[in-house]
């Protein structure tokens, strides 16, 4: 490990979140921990690479990053979770990233449902990972946030945005911060309302406008978000009614 991220374990010594592992190039950071899903060694561990071969994002979408370009990491939680509550991780995932990036000044907004947006532009995603046995869960936080801005990313549609669009950022820095982030509010995975009480907060809920497209439809519709339902799905209204939009079946578009 260079000496950046070994700076990474200084800081988080004694925490739930102290062993980073850095990976020069890997296919996913996502497959790496899936793989230790379940075992002793692996709780709290941070697989962080400089690149991905195989970057992934919700239903088969890719993620694109150029070497050191991009912090790309996922997080083994150190603890069991309820099968039942692993809708709520991507949610306290997002507001530990959106608290990190503002300690350097960057302003994200939350975007249902595992975005976080510059201007209207994405700069981070979370794609978590997990291993059901039985009623209980292990899981891998996935997270990519666009760090430094190369050429070639004027051609990415829609165009993303980068952390030194705003401020300069440090990649082992930032994933200093997520990861105390990550320690000092594990404990409220284990109350799922309050996590989604404090992302409906964060990202402007009630009254934060969106475009949904289901799954297998052409047109997209415009709705007002009015909250987030246990489970992860977003209730909106449209046409003086509510409804729910759930994970699996739709997608929000930017």
């Amino acid at each position: 490990m260079d000496d950046d991220f070994a700076a990474v374990e200084r800081l988080l010594a004694g925490s739930a979140f102290s062993r980073v592992r850095h990976d020069r190039e890997t296919g996913s950071t996502n497959e790496d921990a899936a793989a230790l899903l379940g075992q002793a060694e692996a709780r709290g561990l941070t697989i962080v690479a400089d690149y991905q071969q195989r970057g992934a994002g919700r239903k088969g979408r890719t993620w694109v990053a150029r070497p050191e370009a991009a912090l790309l990491f996922t997080t083994i939680l150190p603890e069991q979770l309820p099968a039942a509550d692993l809708w709520v991780v991507p949610f306290w995932t997002a507001l530990a990233v959106r608290a990190a990036l503002a300690e350097f000044g960057i302003p994200a907004a939350l975007h249902w449902p595992n975005d976080l947006l510059v201007d209207d532009a994405k700069i981070c995603g979370i794609l978590c990972v997990s291993r059901v046995a039985g009623e209980r869960a292990w899981v891998g936080c996935g997270v990519g946030v666009n760090v430094t801005r190369w050429p070639q990313a004027r051609d990415i549609v829609p165009p993303p945005a980068f952390c030194d669009d705003i401020a300069p950022v440090d990649r082992a820095s930032l994933l200093g911060r997520i990861l105390t982030g990550f320690d000092r509010t594990l404990d409220r995975l284990h109350a799922p309302d309050l996590v989604a009480r404090a992302w409906e907060r964060a990202a402007g809920i009630p009254g934060a406008r969106y475009r949904i497209l289901r799954d297998g439809e052409v047109a997209a519709f415009e709705a007002t978000a009015a909250g987030l339902e246990r489970g992860g799905a977003l209730l909106v209204e449209r046409e003086g009614r509510r409804e729910a939009i759930s994970l699996a079946d739709a997608r929000a578009l930017r």
